[in-house]
């Protein structure tokens, strides 16, 4: 990449597949399951990321907390990177509900 170029590298445009792959995934989840995931409140919305996250944590412990080498290991379709994606799309609903509430902008 040559200075003051516009083009993005490689991690930041997998970056934006991915999140409108999760704005697609999201959408379609919201179809059939609607706003459960905010139906208790913050509280409700903090334990579910929690419980995500303590399934990866849980995960890779056993590899020294290398998540690139679990994820190697794991070759499940509900393993480590399934995990990974549920747990970054709850993210993005939290923060946009943060955000619709005016709470924080950046």
């Amino acid at each position: 990449m040559s200075s003051g170029s516009k083009e993005k590298s490689e991690i930041i445009y997998t970056v934006g597949c991915l999140a409108a792959e999760d704005v697609d995934k999201l959408d379609i989840a919201e179809q059939s399951y609607g706003d459960s995931w905010k139906q208790r409140g913050g509280i409700g919305a903090f334990m579910m990321a929690a419980r995500k996250w303590d399934r990866l944590e849980k995960q890779v412990t056993a590899h020294g907390y290398d998540i690139f080498k679990a994820m190697q290991a794991d070759t499940r379709p509900e393993g480590i990177l399934d995990d990974i994606r549920d747990l970054r799309r709850y993210l993005f609903l939290i923060d946009a509900e943060i955000c619709n509430r005016g709470s924080q902008r950046d």
